[in-house]
């Protein structure tokens, strides 16, 4: 039998116009430092990075 090939199906430019932006934050309650993970389009990188 031959294997289907779902992956051929996707469109592959649509997963490549997001970026994961690991940012890590300090805890003003306790002062440990912890990651907070977001997935951000590509053109509010920098838009993100740059707020606190």
């Amino acid at each position: 039998m031959a294997k289907k090939t779902v992956a051929s199906f996707k469109d592959k430019s649509a997963g490549k116009s997001y970026t994961k932006v690991i940012k890590v934050v300090k805890s003003p309650k306790t002062g440990a430092y912890s990651f907070r993970e977001e997935m951000v389009p590509n053109e509010q990188v920098s838009a993100v990075l740059s707020a606190k």
